[in-house]
């Protein structure tokens, strides 16, 4: 009785995980294993493992945020299409790197390391940036061009090198093709040696470093990462690494959370997107950097107040984009009801 105990709380655990982190992945394109893969190594799971379930329920979960994000109009399917092609390469070489660190027995520490390292940096830069803003942001509006004032200062410059071949994006953006190619690749190294969908740094970087409204930034990463997650899914799966009794309950969770996030993109101010996107990121790398910490220190509770900050940063953020999300309703419901002077 006591076994079925603790495997009906572990199945709550993940089902009410899934809910979180689906709405913060269709709200971010970003958000699943970058939580569930430090959460399963906190709880004893081995690193291919946490790994490869992390990749799985991405894929997953993907696929549900996706399909809303295509009702939306947020979909680049162009753009995901050449992102694809650059990560499939980089996912192979990460997944090779990763068991190659695992036979050095220096693995767990890497992707650590790596995790505190790209969380912290990216969260302080998109944070920084978004509260710097003076409130213009990109319209929602994806299918007009974008105006130049509310594109990034590095996307204007990456964009003004003209390396043929250059490619039409939505919002009458022009790029070259290697810098997409550049970016997909190094999203699909991280995809494959630490776990993630990669869309922690993809998303960010198809807005400041391409240009892309914030929504089809999100949508086409969401877009890319089903075929990222799938292939990084399968590959591990070949090797008997996922956990099905993990992605299973995570995914029943996530597919209520997902279609929630993904419809909240068209409603919530885009620098709002940005300041919940970088306080989410910071709040992971304090997660895996006070549980690499505990291990240096071998203090085992301090592996149990990272998982503690981890599920508070999904409830927290996710709660964060609910009340949003309703305030912004309750504010477009009140001018529809206020008579035109």
């Amino acid at each position: 009785m006591e076994f079925l105990g603790v495997a009906v709380s572990m199945l709550g655990l993940f089902v009410g995980f899934g809910v979180l982190i689906g709405l913060l992945f269709g709200f971010f394109g970003m958000g699943g294993s970058f939580l569930v893969t430090p959460a399963l190594i906190v709880m004893g799971y081995k690193t291919d493992v946490a790994v490869a379930s992390g990749l799985a329920f991405v894929f997953g979960t993907s696929v549900i945020a996706t399909l809303k994000h295509r009702d939306l109009g947020q979909v680049d399917y162009k753009l995901g299409v050449l992102m694809i092609a650059g990560t499939t390469a980089g996912i192979e070489v990460g997944r090779i790197g990763l068991h190659w660190m695992q036979d050095l027995g220096v693995a767990n520490t890497f992707v650590s390391v790596t995790y505190v390292a790209l969380l912290g940096g990216i969260g302080m830069f998109v944070t920084y940036r978004a509260m710097g803003d003076d409130g213009g942001g990109i319209s929602h509006d994806v299918d007009e061009d974008v105006d130049a004032d509310d594109i990034p200062e590095i996307a204007k410059t990456i964009q003004s090198y003209d390396i043929p071949p250059m490619m039409s994006l939505r919002g009458g953006i022009k790029v070259s093709l290697w810098m997409i190619l550049l970016v997909a690749f190094a999203t699909g190294l991280l995809s494959g040696l630490l776990g993630v969908g990669g869309g922690f740094i993809r998303m960010p970087a198809l807005f400041y470093l391409v240009g892309v409204p914030v929504p089809v930034a999100v949508g086409t990463d969401l877009f890319e990462i089903v075929f990222s997650g799938g292939i990084g899914s399968f590959l591990y799966a070949m090797d008997g690494a996922v956990n099905l009794g993990i992605v299973i309950p995570l995914l029943a969770g996530s597919a209520f959370g997902a279609r929630l996030g993904a419809a909240a993109t068209s409603i919530v101010d885009e620098d709002d997107i940005k300041v919940y996107f970088g306080v989410m990121l910071l709040l992971g790398a304090v997660a895996v950097a006070v549980r690499e910490v505990g291990g240096i220190l071998e203090m085992p509770v301090l592996d149990i107040v990272s998982l503690v900050i981890i599920l508070g940063a999904a409830t927290l953020v996710s709660g964060a984009v609910v009340v949003s999300s309703i305030r912004e309703l309750r504010s477009e419901s009140s001018t529809r009801a206020t008579p035109a002077d």
